[in-house]
């Protein structure tokens, strides 16, 4: 249908270009530009996650795979939409990487962050040290591909990531008082030291050890070792 009326409006332009020529013979170029429209529908999410670890084991990039129910399900991830200025791309961004981890207990007991977190239709690849996610749709530039608790950063340019930009992405809350749907009063270590601030403005540095702790007891600082990562 387009094309026909292209087409028609070419023909009457021709005319009224001849009939004001009378019989002057000319050439006359038309160039007419058509604005062309993506549109996209991202479906929901087709992938359930695994079940979680009841111990612990070397992951698929030899971080130890996080142990305890799952904090918050991965698919709860925002569906493509632009969040804090991040966008969701099919392919991963790398000219800028940088990775940090998280762990998170509520009530002394350790909750994992599942892989898939910051990917839309997320979907599991078997390896022998556990399950790897890859996008089915988009990556956005943080996100989780093992239940390592590792938050990825790959980005088209450098600049400062939140742990709060994770969370904003995965849907879930994050406050003095609360992490996803835990509540209470949250404790907060960096690399083993304290931390008094909003846990949402912790910014995602290279190799930042992130626990943050709900309620009580507050576990004493796990740390990871990045010996032998990919990271």
């Amino acid at each position: 249908m387009r094309r026909a009326i292209l087409a028609a409006a070419l023909a009457l332009f021709a005319g009224a270009a001849v009939s004001a020529c009378g019989s002057t013979t000319s050439t006359t170029t038309v160039t007419v530009t058509v604005p062309v429209t993506f549109t996209a529908s991202i479906p929901a999410p087709a992938t359930t996650v695994p079940e979680p670890a009841s111990s612990t084991y070397p992951g698929p990039d030899v971080v130890p795979v996080e142990v305890g129910p799952f904090l918050a399900p991965a698919t709860t991830t925002a569906l493509g939409r632009r969040v804090n200025g991040i966008q969701c791309d099919y392919l991963r961004q790398l000219a800028y990487r940088t990775y940090a981890h998280l762990q998170v207990y509520v009530n002394g007991q350790p909750r994992a962050i599942p892989g898939g977190v910051g990917m839309v239709d997320a979907y599991p690849g078997r390896t022998g040290y556990g399950p790897i996610f890859t996008a089915g749709a988009c990556y956005y530039w943080l996100h989780t591909r093992a239940a390592d608790g590792v938050i990825q950063v790959e980005s088209p340019t450098a600049r400062t990531f939140t742990l709060g930009d994770f969370f904003a992405i995965w849907n879930q809350a994050l406050s003095r008082t609360r992490v996803a749907s835990a509540s209470g009063p949250v404790s907060v270590l960096i690399n083993g030291h304290p931390y008094h601030g909003n846990p949402a403005a912790i910014p995602l540095r290279e190799h930042e050890q992130i626990q943050l702790a709900v309620g009580s007891p507050v576990p004493g600082f796990q740390p990871i070792d990045w010996t032998g990562t990919p990271f």
